[in-house]
């Protein structure tokens, strides 16, 4: 199966929440269906500041990845953060994750981002992939989160 990536826009919306809801689900996010269906949306409708994209076929696609931008003096201007990656259970552990990321970072630095961050749970197999593909713990940096 391959991992290519296909950039969602709002008619993809309806395979795509149903993704999210089961991402969701597994690591215990709670968030009603409305107000997940409703920020999606927002974000297909072409937000700047984020991106969804479909892995695998887009008519059926088995995963999905969203990346959210911003700015950052330190590191040089444009950064990104991934926000959410999911693939499905079932065809985990066949590479599309790194295939993913192999594709996504290059492509993202070509338009001008300068770093790419996530939050990853400290245990599983996701932490192993992000370190094979590059990502590491910044010494004295913890992220820290405020909700409004």
């Amino acid at each position: 199966m391959s991992a290519r990536l296909t950039l969602a826009s709002i008619e993809d919306l309806p395979r795509l929440a149903p993704l999210v809801a089961k991402f969701h689900d597994e690591f215990g996010i709670q968030m009603s269906e409305d107000a997940r269906v409703n920020t999606l949306a927002t974000l297909l409708e072409g937000v700047p500041q984020g991106v969804a994209y479909l892995i695998g076929p887009a008519t059926a696609p088995v995963g999905y990845i969203i990346v959210s931008f911003g700015f950052s003096v330190e590191m040089g201007g444009l950064d990104a953060m991934i926000d959410e990656f999911y693939i499905r259970r079932g065809v985990r552990g066949r590479g599309m994750g790194g295939e993913v990321l192999r594709a996504l970072i290059p492509a993202l630095g070509q338009h001008g981002v300068r770093a790419m961050h996530l939050e990853v749970d400290t245990i599983g197999a996701s932490k192993t992939l992000y370190k094979r593909m590059g990502f590491v713990a910044r010494e004295h940096h913890h992220l820290m989160t405020r909700v409004l």
